[in-house]
This record gives structure tokens, sequence and C-alpha cells, in this order.
């Protein structure tokens, strides 16, 4: 029997195309960092230390009960003269939630073993590692760096600052050129 006329012709055979690559293997959990143990820390801090850490303590304590909320350690540490960066504290604090950081609260007695790992930190920059820090971005070489360009490193490198923290911090450094002066701006910052 002769095909018919209207038959359709064979579709050409498709090529196999071949098969998706196996998905990764999910990457397996990173182990969280071991929990920071404050009991071991040798305190070494005189009486007259003490006192005063006791007395720059209880200005923070607004409730009136001898204790301070997880979020105001950080600033209590810098009135003393340390400069822990955010991510120490949180260390310190065990990583504690936005939630804790806010309601928890810590007694002096807590606080000096926080306050002494701080102090013992090895890693701790002073003033001419961040004044050579900002020295790379003074293309002139006049002591000055565009305070435009230092918004944005402070935007968007090491610990990101959010706008309105900037804009606080830059409050009054720039002159009528929009510069600022970096060894002045570092001796503010850590003055604060």
């Amino acid at each position: 029997m002769a095909p018919k006329k209207d038959a359709k012709p064979a579709a050409p055979a498709k090529k196999a195309e071949p098969a998706p690559p196996p998905a990764p293997a999910p990457e397996p959990p990173k182990p969280a960092a071991p929990a920071l143990d404050l009991s071991a820390v040798k305190l070494e801090f005189t009486p007259d230390q003490v006192e005063d850490y006791r007395e720059a303590f209880g200005l923070f304590d607004k409730v009136g009960d001898n204790k301070v909320a997880y979020n105001q350690i950080a600033d209590i540490m810098r009135a003393l003269g340390q400069n822990p960066t955010n991510k120490e504290v949180k260390t310190i604090l065990n990583n504690p939630t936005p939630e804790d950081m806010a309601t928890k609260r810590v007694e002096y007695e807590q606080f000096l073993p926080m306050l002494q790992t701080v102090i013992n930190n090895p890693n701790k920059a002073g003033f001419e590692d961040y004044v050579e820090g900002l020295r790379v971005f003074d293309k002139e070489g006049n002591g000055t760096v565009m305070g435009a360009e230092l918004r944005i490193v402070l935007s968007t490198l090491g610990e990101k600052m959010t706008e309105a923290e900037i804009d606080a911090l830059m409050q009054g450094q720039e002159d009528e050129n929009g510069c600022v002066n970096y060894e002045a701006f570092i001796k503010h910052i850590m003055s604060v």
C-alpha cells in the first residue's frame, strides 16, 4: 500500500540532552564558635580602677538595679577608653539576638571580665594605625580626605555603618570644600 500524500513526515529525532549536573552537596554546618568562658578571665584591675569602673557602669544604669542592657556594654567600654568592635562585643556576649541586645541585662560583676577580655585583646589599633589607614585616601598628601569618599568607606568597608551613624559621626568634620582633616577626625572619634 502506498503512503498517503498528506501524511506528516516523521519529526527528526531529538538529540538527548545531557542530564543536569547533580546539585552540590550541602556544606556541613559550620561549628558554632565556642562560647567565651568569662569565669576563666583573670581580673588584673587595681582597687581604684574597680571603683572608677563601678562609677562609670552606674552612669549607664537607667533602671537603678545595678545592671545595664547588653546594647550599652560597648558604650561603657568606650567611655572607659577601650575601642572594641561591635563584633567583639557580640562575641563576648555570646552572639545575642537583636532582641536580647535590648532586653537582657548585665550586672557589674559580670561586666568586669568582659572589660578585661577587651583590654587583653592583642589586636588593638592605635591612633597611628588609623591615620595610616586613611592616609591611603589622601590623594594630595595634605592631611585631608574627601568627605564623600570617607562616607563611602564608612558605609561599605569593615563594620558597615548606617547613613544616620555616618551623619552623626561626620557632623562638623567637613570644611567648606567638603574635605576632612583625618588626624583631627580620628582624634574626635577616639575621644567620643
